[in-house]
């Protein structure tokens, strides 16, 4: 009896809560049943091993917890005795299991405390008794946590021993429903939809009710799919109440797969419905139809929302302003952002951005500042985004100083610029030929934190190597390498290319030799840039050395390696040897021609003027279904304009606009110059205005072209007229314009006028040379116009020209003709004080 009362009453002085020091709990994936098997007797210090009545752990930690309460439960007065204490997985359930039903709240926070606390893993069936308890209270994002906690332990393929689980043990527990379906929910929302489909037909065998959120889950997983239908069908039968977003994820499925008048009726089938038409439903149709390119329909879809009583939101307005941008019809973008007004929806960041975008791809550059202006006075900042497209837009038409004033103007109001703007920015000053620009602003870009890419060296590589600053582009090369960043074939190409283009071919073969040592030269690239940089440099020998070596090596040439060898062979003036390489070594590496290359051929064949060849070649390039472009058409143009077959040079213009090809400047040249020489002016103006009807602005050329027909077969008085209303209306021109309309008025004796146009020349800063008075003076002499000579002489030296002695012997024996002896001494001492020795004719 002692014993058992001393038992006992110890027992009753250790029934306190266990210390969090001093539990250690079994964190074992093995069974419950293994655990069992392997549990260790638990001893209470203080008692003998041979006490008949050890402690049962189980019993009094659930006591405890009952008794207590949870936070006293884990205080630290409670917790100091038990050291050694292990609880496995099969002690955590039974603890779980008995507070369930008088304490549930302490039965799901004493699950939440040993994973915080000890990183414990619960059984599926701890999980499943909290998940009921939680089910039952109604805390619904608990049960989610508490699911995809043993989701993520458990991993896909885990739904058919789960739904097990929950058939046998918990079948008949309260909010049964409720876990189910959140586990069919999570399951989809994990991403595991062939595990939730699972328990979604099983829950159909115990006639389980399936929520429309978990419907909802699985369609948006499915609805790229077929499956989304049979899921869809099932709701219907079930009589599941829908949502809008059931509809929504409908008609996104649809959209995705372009069937557009599919989700149009899909919209007006649930009109009415609870679960009817929203206007999200309506922006994602919207913004399908603009990127299938079908804007109308998209401004169709606008006024249906109407009549169904909704307003479209700021999304709604950009996606349709973005579509009508992108198709190019800027009014009416316009008119939309004017009516979003009208319905009291404000234009946000993203509305003026889509339409400063719109404009930059116009290449209306001054409708994006326009929009941008307007965004300031509504008090909106331009953002990164609309600054990039303004800067990308400013240097694809190369203003570069617009650029880098946006780009000023981004910095002064703390927008720093992104890698995009300073590539765009950096490609467009060397291109305009401003390597230092570039560089000084290639360091800010390094300054400010931004990495420069291989892309980024790659312009500034070729842009050095461009304006002959090898070495520097060197060094940038080595800069490069040193920060782990390998150049690949294009920055090689970019450094080849500089050295080619720059015609320095020994230094560019010595950069490609070195490659050579390397697998770098396997890049039929680099060996296209040598081979096309010997050729234009006309040295055809080392070219085709290159194609032995890459022969050789087993290197299959392109067609554009074939290419640059036809050019070098028409070129080189042996076309049949050319036309031979179309025979044999294209086909030979099983190469198909391209434009290009009969292109090259045919131009050979009209400067010889072989127009049979010529056509020859046309015919075999239809034949082969190989289309020609419009340079193509331009050169048997010229070919036909050799021959004088001026209509049907205008018939093959047609011709090129029916087949939706369009004409270049080149092209229009060369038949309006034809039609000048067959002192046909009338047509060849004729074509200058269709040139402007089909947007088409004509060059210099072309006015130099005009004005030269007008001076030699025209009227004189209309070349005048033309050259005035060209300056007038700040149409770039050439110095040949005025060159030539100077020549011919000197050829008819309006010494006055020549030297009007000469002034005007001289006041564009045109590049005067003294050639340029030589010309005018020796024309005036041959007139014997002698005294505008003298006059046009003088004119010369006011300006600061020196004489030199072609022209003193010009302008002295048109004096010595005229009889003006004191005009020849005046000449010979101003020759003497310039320096100038008179020749035996003048001291003659």
């Amino acid at each position: 009896m002692l014993n058992k009362w001393n038992s006992l009453h110890l027992r009753i002085n250790r029934q306190i809560l266990f210390p969090a020091s001093s539990l250690i709990f079994s964190n074992s994936t093995v069974s419950a049943a293994k655990l069992d098997f392997h549990e260790p007797t638990i001893i209470p210090t203080s008692i003998s091993p041979i006490d008949p009545n050890p402690i049962d752990p189980v019993r009094d930690i659930v006591a405890n917890l009952k008794n207590l309460g949870f936070r006293r439960f884990i205080g630290e007065n409670y917790i100091r005795n038990f050291d050694g204490l292990r609880l496995n997985e099969s002690q955590v359930d039974r603890i779980i299991d008995c507070l369930r039903t008088e304490s549930p709240d302490v039965a799901v926070q004493f699950l939440y405390w040993l994973r915080s606390e000890y990183g414990f893993k619960h059984s599926r069936y701890s999980s499943f008794v909290v998940s009921h308890v939680l089910a039952s209270k109604k805390r619904f994002k608990e049960l989610r946590f508490v699911l995809e906690q043993m989701l993520q332990e458990e991993g896909s393929d885990s739904a058919p021993s789960l739904c097990e689980l929950l058939m046998n043990s918990f079948r008949d527990w309260e909010s049964n429903i409720e876990v189910w379906d959140m586990l069919a929910f999570v399951f989809s929302r994990s991403e595991m939809v062939h595990d939730a489909l699972f328990v979604l037909a099983k829950m159909k065998d115990l006639n389980l009710k399936v929520s429309i959120q978990t419907y909802n889950s699985l369609l948006y997983n499915l609805r790229y799919t077929d499956i989304m239908w049979d899921l869809y069908h099932e709701i219907k039968v079930n009589a599941t109440p829908q949502s809008v977003y059931t509809t929504s994820i409908l008609i996104d499925g649809l959209c995705q797969k372009s069937r557009v008048q599919d989700a149009v009726l899909l919209l007006q089938e649930t009109a009415g419905e609870e679960f009817g038409p929203s206007v999200v439903s309506f922006n994602t149709i919207m913004s399908r139809c603009c990127k299938l390119g079908f804007a109308e329909a998209a401004k169709a879809l606008v006024c249906m929302m109407l009549k169904y009583g909704l307003h479209p939101d700021a999304y709604s307005y950009n996606i349709l302003i973005h579509g009508l941008c992108v198709a190019g019809s800027m009014e009416e973008a316009l008119e939309f952002t004017n009516d979003m007004q009208k319905h009291e929806v404000k234009p946000n960041t993203l509305t003026y951005h889509i339409l400063a975008k719109g404009f930059h791809l116009l290449g209306q550059m001054a409708g994006a500042w326009e929009i941008i202006q307007n965004m300031l006075v509504k008090g909106l900042n331009p953002d990164l985004v609309t600054y990039t497209a303004l800067i990308c837009g400013h240097c694809q038409i190369g203003n570069i100083e617009e650029g880098l004033r946006l780009r000023e103007e981004m910095l002064s109001q703390g927008i720093q610029l992104n890698a995009i703007s300073y590539s765009v920015l950096l490609s467009c000053l060397c291109k305009s030929g401003l390597v230092d620009e570039a560089l000084r602003l290639f360091h800010e870009m390094e300054t400010a934190g931004l990495n420069a890419d291989l892309v980024t060296y790659s312009i500034l590589i070729q842009g050095l190597c461009k304006q002959e600053k090898v070495l520097k582009a060197i060094q940038l090369y080595d800069e490069m390498c040193l920060k782990k960043i390998y150049p690949n074939s294009f920055t090689h190409g970019a450094i080849l290319l500089g050295l080619c283009e720059n015609e320095m071919m020994s230094e560019a073969r010595m950069y490609f030799d070195t490659l050579t040592l390397g697998d770098l030269t396997q890049d039929i690239i680099l060996y296209n840039i040598m081979i096309d940089g010997y050729v234009k440099s006309g040295n055809i020998g080392e070219a085709l050395q290159l194609y032995n070596q890459l022969i050789e090596k087993r290197i299959t040439p392109s067609i554009v390696t074939c290419n640059s060898l036809i050019y070098g062979l028409c070129k080189n003036g042996t076309v049949a040897e050319a036309r031979r390489w179309l025979l044999e070594n294209i086909m030979l590496h099983g190469l198909e021609p391209s434009t290009v290359t009969y292109t090259v051929l045919m131009n050979a064949y009209c400067e010889e003027g072989n127009m049979q060849c010529l056509f020859e070649l046309l015919e075999e390039m239809r034949a082969k279904a190989i289309g020609p472009s419009h340079i193509t058409y331009t050169v048997v143009i010229k070919g036909l304009c050799k021959q004088w077959k001026l209509q049907e040079a205008i018939r093959l213009l047609e011709d090129m606009y029916a087949e939706g090809l369009t004409p270049d400047q080149i092209t229009y040249n060369t038949i309006i110059q034809c039609f000048c020489k067959a002192k046909d002016i009338k047509t060849a103006f004729q074509l200058h205005e269709e040139m402007l009807l089909h947007k088409l602005d004509p060059t210099p050329v072309t006015y130099n072209i005009l004005i030269n027909g007008l001076c030699l077969y025209g009227d004189l008085k209309d070349a005048d007229s033309l050259l005035f209303s060209l300056q007038k209306s700040n149409i770039s021109l050439t110095k040949v314009a005025y060159t030539t309309i100077i020549k011919a008025h000197c050829v008819k004796g309006d010494v006055n006028k020549a030297v009007v146009y000469f002034r005007h020349m001289v006041e564009n800063r045109f590049e005067i040379s003294i050639r340029d008075y030589s010309s005018v003076i020796n024309r005036l002499c041959k007139r014997c116009l002698i005294s505008e000579a003298k006059s046009f002489f003088h004119m010369m030296l006011s300006d600061g020209y020196r004489p030199d002695q072609q022209i003193c012997e010009v302008i002295c024996n048109a004096f010595n003709q005229g009889g003006d002896i004191s005009s020849i001494f005046e000449l010979a001492a101003g020759m003497i004080k310039s320096g100038l020795v008179p020749d035996k004719f003048m001291r003659k």
